[in-house]
């Protein structure tokens, strides 16, 4: 007697499909304002359901691990949204499209500036965010659907800046191109190798793989197609360094601004790195300091030249992940910036953690650059006596 396709298959990969098959997975379509996902901000700037009041749940469907993703994803398009409508309403930014010299059929994409972004002839504020699903105006996703907009949002820079008489720019790295769709080919089933190791075995793999299996799964006893997609860069704007170096030749460096500060967090400080390789003797000229948070770049693997090094010593701080409190000096891997704690382990929340002591940073920087102008003998030996004191302090 022939067993039937169903029973090989649960032969060949031990598990019980019928089990699986009754929980057939919802379609893979969800709402596209808050307002229909049942959530808002509430004045605290956090995400809370409309009826119960409850913070946003990830698993909101128990098993459905693909489902609960999507969703989660959905969620964070509106966001996204969502944030770009507080930066032109409540922060009064405007959108510029990039390339400049865009054409009606290319793809496109776009920073914001203030009013004042070009014209504002002191300071000049640029924000660059670390890379992934994050656009201009955030920091992290998890944390503005998780905790709030001020911790996951540039928000709160913005706004201080503004107050302290910065114009402002806000980047968009990771908007690299836009996605077509493509019509998609049915999954195929998994091959039988796949299964010839004891079912203990499997479930030790590493969670990528059980996430891979568990997708498949659920597309198996429900195989909604998902769309694939093809990607047509933007030009000139294609990855996160090139974004910088375009907006540095084509808006950074034709503002009018005497003194530029930036606050770049994690791949923005490896960006930032990779623009002065490119562009040293302009950044030296016209950026006044530079603070980082929890930023990925290597001087060494980024060939920074001896110059730029010295450079980012005397202009730069990288605020990083610590268990330390606050501005604690960290222990300087290699010979580049100063680190000092962010008062916080988490990666994402370095950002809003040190965000009085880089405006404090700032605001000393600048102190330090116009007594410079006034006279350069009296600087040479404060800044030379500062960084001594500072590299004491570190050893």
């Amino acid at each position: 007697e022939r067993n039937s396709p169903n029973e090989l298959f649960k032969k060949e990969h031990l598990i019980d499909l019928d089990e699986l098959m009754k929980k057939d997975e919802p379609p893979l379509t969800f709402p596209k304002t808050l307002e229909e996902f049942e959530y808002t901000f509430n004045e605290q700037g956090q995400l809370r359901h409309t009826t119960t009041g409850e913070a946003f749940v990830f698993n909101a469907r128990e098993d459905l691990h693909r489902w609960n993703q999507k969703r989660y994803e959905a969620l964070g398009e509106i966001v996204t949204q969502y944030v770009y409508e507080l930066l032109e309403k409540k922060c009064n930014m405007t959108k510029v499209i990039l390339p400049v010299d865009v054409t009606e059929e290319e793809p496109r994409s776009f920073i914001y500036l203030s009013a004042d972004a070009m014209s504002n002839p002191a300071k000049l504020l640029v924000l660059i965010q670390g890379d992934g699903v994050v656009r201009a105006g955030q920091w992290a996703r998890r944390l503005i659907i998780n905790q709030d907009l001020d911790s996951g949002t540039q928000i709160p820079f913005i706004t201080r800046a503004k107050e302290e008489g910065y114009g402002v720019m806000v980047l968009n790295p990771n908007e690299n191109h836009l996605e077509v769709e493509r019509p998609a080919k049915p999954t195929p089933l998994l091959s039988p190798e796949a299964s010839d190791e004891p079912a203990e075995k499997r479930e030790r793999k590493d969670d990528r793989e059980s996430k891979k299996k568990r997708d498949f799964y659920e597309k198996y006893r429900n195989p909604q197609k998902e769309s694939e997609t093809e990607q047509i860069p933007i030009r000139e704007n294609g990855s996160p360094e090139e974004h910088l170096l375009y907006v540095w030749d084509h808006f950074v460096s034709n503002a009018a601004a005497r003194n530029v500060f930036i606050v770049a967090h994690s791949y923005g400080g490896l960006s930032l790195v990779e623009l002065m390789c490119q562009r040293e003797a302009q950044v030296k000229d016209r950026v006044c300091a530079v603070a980082m948070t929890d930023s990925v770049h290597n001087i060494w693997h980024q060939d920074a030249s001896k110059s730029i090094q010295e450079w980012l010593q005397q202009h730069c701080r990288n605020w990083v992940s610590s268990p330390e409190p606050l501005d604690t000096p960290v222990e300087p891997m290699l010979p580049d910036c100063p680190r000092l704690s962010a008062g916080t382990e988490r990666h994402e929340l370095t950002s809003w953690r040190s965000f009085n002591s880089i405006f404090q940073f700032f605001s000393k920087a600048l102190q330090t650059g116009d007594e410079y102008e006034e006279s350069s003998n009296t600087v040479t030996t404060r800044s030379s006596h500062r960084t001594k004191h500072e590299h004491n302090h570190d050893d």
